[in-house]
């Protein structure tokens, strides 16, 4: 099955975060790199490049290791803010986002090795595992940010804005013990993939609705579909690791 709807929407995707650069000529994660203006249009060819290949399991690894490559270097470009605000956990926070969408490359990539092996499996765990630890940062960064995280809340939603912010975070948390232990882990990735995907429909796609010309509200937008779209990934891992046992 090689998690099939999962790398479906992980593609399509990383299609749209190609698109949305393009059309704002920008991609928030490079900061000021030297040559940005260029790299922009680089990271952009190959995210589109390697959103359609992901698509075609004959192409698929090619597609993985370009997105792979794309996403991991854009999360390695927020360790110099790390070190340079070791006290502020935005700067984490942004680390293990991109890091958790270079983890769906990195499962999908294991999973159409040509024959089953050790290096396969054990890459595809430490995509696992690496996700979950992404899984934690999300509920950190919730937490630390717990006033901001609640004015993104609908305020329509009962029982108000600040229970959904705490709500979630304790889901992050418990998701991310389920998913580090093994305990509950295909249902904690199920639900995972439900809230986050949750987050897109309810907090970004309205806000993009009322401002389509935002180019905020296009990325983060499309990063949380991309970040749900991993952990559908880790969920047809799972169910798939399960069916095999």
């Amino acid at each position: 099955m090689k998690y099939t709807l999962g790398r479906y929407a992980y593609g399509w995707t990383a299609i749209g975060f190609g698109v949305v650069a393009l059309t704002w000529h920008d991609v928030d994660a490079l900061g000021n790199v030297p040559y940005r203006a260029r790299l922009v249009y680089v990271a952009a060819a190959i995210l589109v490049l390697g959103g359609i290949a992901i698509q075609c399991p004959r192409s698929a690894r090619t597609g993985a290791v370009a997105l792979g490559a794309v996403y991991l270097a854009l999360a390695l470009l927020g360790i110099p803010v790390i070190i340079a605000h070791p006290l502020v956990y935005n700067g984490y926070g942004n680390f293990f986002e991109q890091l958790s969408l270079a983890t769906g490359a990195c499962i999908v990539y294991a999973s159409f090795a040509p024959i089953a092996s050790i290096r396969a499996a054990r890459l595809a765990r430490t995509g696992y595992y690496a996700f979950a630890l992404c899984v934690l940062s999300f509920a950190l960064e919730q937490l630390f940010y717990l006033s901001a995280t609640a004015s993104l809340v609908p305020k329509w939603i009962p029982p108000g804005q600040t229970f959904w912010a705490a709500a979630t975070s304790v889901a992050f948390v418990l998701a991310a013990c389920a998913l580090l232990t093994g305990f509950m882990a295909p249902l904690a990735a199920r639900l995972t993939t439900a809230m986050i995907l949750g987050f897109g429909v309810l907090v970004w796609l309205p806000a993009l609705v009322a401002n389509p010309h935002s180019f905020e509200n296009w990325s983060e937008t499309v990063e949380t579909l991309a970040i749900a779209a991993c952990a559908w990934i880790v969920a047809g891992f799972l169910e798939q690791r399960r069916s095999t046992v």
